[in-house]
C-alpha cells in the first residue's frame, strides 16, 4: 500500500473510532431528550391516534368529525389497537407510544445492518438514524411510521434468510395501507405464500376492526379511504408526485384524470427493479426499492413517512458509495424542504428554479434512487447463495472489489 493509501485509510479508520467512542452518549442524549420531550409535549398526530381509540366504536363518528382539529385517517384497525392506550390517562399512554417506537426504530435499524451484511453497532446506526428529519419528526408528532418500518423489515428480513413471512407486511397493511405496495414484492418475487400469508393477515385484522366497529369501518371503506381532500395535498411536507404538481399547477383541480398514468407508471417500473434485486437474492435492495416506490406512488407521502431513507442508505453505504449515501444522509438530516416558504405563503405554489427543487428535495431523491438501482442491475453481479441470509460476509479483495464497484451514483439518491 502506497503512503498515500495508508494515510487515508489511517485517517478513515480514525473517524469510524471516534463516531464509535461518541456513539453511545449521543445515543443517551437523544433518548433522554425522547424521554423528556414526551413527558413534556402533547403530539398531535398521537392525540388523534388516542381519540381515535376513545371514539373508534362510536358508530361513524371516528371518520366523520375531526379529533384535536384533525381528521382521522388511518384505518379502523389501527383505531381498533388504541383502545387499550386510549384507556390510560394522555400522559402515560403517550410515554408508552414514544419509547415503544424508540424499541421499533432500534430494532428495524438491527434488521437492516444484518441485511446489509456489515458489522456496523447497533448504537451507531440508531444515533445517526434519529437525528433523520423523518425519524425525529416521527417522534415530534407521535407517528406510527417506526413501527410499519420494523413490521416490514421484519418480514423481509425472515424472507431474505428463506422463512416462511408475511405476517408483518399484513398487519403493517392493516395499519395503513401503503405498506400493500410489499405484497406485491412478495408476488412479484415468486414468494406466493408469503403473499397470501400477508392478504389473509390483512383481512383477519380488517375484518376484527369491522367486529368491533362496523359502522367506522363501512365508513372508512366506502367513503373515506380514498378521499385526499380530509389532508392539506399541497402543504409543503407531502412530497409525492401529486403533491409537488398540485403546488406547482397551483391547486388539485388542475391535476387532471392524465395523472393517473404517474404513480401506475412508477409502480411498474419501481416494482419491476424491486423484483429483480429480490430474484437476484438482494432483498436489501428489493426493500429499499419498494419503499421508495410506495412513497412515490401514494398520493400523500408526508415527509415524516420517508423512514424508508434508512435501508436506502445501507444499500449506498453496502455499495460502497460513501459520498452518495453522506449527501442523501445530509439531505434527510437537515430537510432543505422546510427552509422554502410553506404554510400558505404565495411562493409556495408555481414553479421557481430555486425554491422548486428544494420544496420536493425529498421527491428528487426517492426518483434518483430508484434511477440509480434501475441502472446498478445492469452493472452488479448478482448476489451469491452464500450471502443471502443477511450475515456478514468476508469482504473481497482489492482487485475484485475494484473491478465489480459501481458507478458513483448522483448525490442526493
Amino acid at each position: 500500500m502506497c503512503p498515500a493509501a495508508r494515510c487515508a485509510a489511517g485517517a478513515s479508520a480514525g473517524s469510524v473510532a471516534r463516531v464509535k467512542r461518541w456513539a453511545p452518549f449521543v445515543l443517551a442524549a437523544e433518548v433522554l431528550g425522547i424521554v423528556v420531550f414526551s413527558a413534556a409535549y402533547d403530539s398531535l398526530d398521537f392525540r388523534i391516534y388516542w381519540l381515535g381509540g376513545h371514539v373508534m366504536a362510536d358508530g361513524s363518528r371516528l371518520y366523520r368529525e375531526q379529533l384535536a382539529g384533525h381528521y382521522f385517517t388511518n384505518t379502523p384497525f389501527m383505531a381498533v389497537l388504541f383502545a387499550p392506550l386510549a384507556a390510560l390517562p394522555l400522559l402515560l399512554a403517550r410515554m408508552l407510544w414514544q419509547l415503544s417506537s424508540l424499541a421499533a426504530f432500534a430494532w428495524a435499524c438491527a434488521l437492516t445492518v444484518r441485511m446489509a451484511g456489515r458489522r456496523i453497532p447497533l448504537v451507531v446506526a440508531v444515533a445517526g438514524g434519529l437525528l433523520l428529519q423523518p425519524v425525529w419528526q416521527s417522534f415530534f408528532l407521535g407517528q406510527v411510521n417506526l413501527f410499519l418500518l420494523g413490521l416490514v423489515l421484519a418480514d423481509l428480513h425472515r424472507v431474505a434468510r428463506g422463512r416462511p413471512a408475511g405476517i408483518g407486511v399484513g398487519i403493517a397493511t392493516a395499519i395503513k395501507l401503503t405498506p400493500a405496495v410489499f405484497v406485491v414484492l412478495l408476488l412479484l418475487s415468486r414468494r406466493t405464500k408469503d403473499a397470501v400469508t400477508a392478504t389473509v393477515t390483512f383481512a383477519v385484522c380488517t375484518f376484527l376492526a369491522y367486529a368491533v366497529a362496523p359502522e367506522a369501518s363501512r365508513e372508512y371503506w366506502t367513503n373515506t379511504f380514498y378521499d385526499t381532500s380530509r389532508v392539506g395535498v399541497a402543504y409543503i411536507s407531502n412530497q409525492s408526485p401529486y403533491g409537488a404538481l398540485t403546488r406547482v399547477l397551483r391547486g388539485t383541480a388542475e391535476v387532471g384524470d392524465w395523472y393517473a398514468s404517474v404513480p401506475l407508471t412508477v409502480g411498474v417500473c419501481g416494482l419491476a427493479v424491486a423484483a429483480l434485486w429480490a430474484r437476484r437474492g438482494d432483498w436489501l435492495s428489493a426493500t429499499a426499492v419498494t419503499g421508495a416506490t410506495g412513497l412515490l406512488v401514494s398520493p400523500i407521502s408526508w415527509a415524516h413517512h420517508w423512514v424508508w431513507i434508512v435501508p436506502a442508505l445501507a444499500v449506498l453505504l453496502r455499495n460502497g458509495h460513501r459520498k452518495s449515501a453522506l449527501a442523501a444522509y445530509i439531505l434527510f438530516a437537515v430537510s432543505p424542504l422546510w427552509w422554502t416558504p410553506h404554510n400558505g405563503d404565495p411562493r409556495e405554489y408555481g414553479f421557481h428554479v430555486l425554491l422548486t427543487p428544494l420544496a420536493n428535495c425529498y421527491l428528487l431523491a426517492g426518483l434518483s434512487f430508484l434511477a440509480y438501482m434501475a441502472v446498478r442491475l445492469r452493472v452488479s453481479p448478482p448476489v451469491p447463495s452464500s450471502d443471502r441470509d443477511g450475515r456478514p460476509r468476508p469482504a473481497p479483495c482489492a482487485a475484485a472489489s475494484h473491478a465489480v464497484r459501481d458507478p458513483e451514483p448522483v448525490p442526493g439518491g
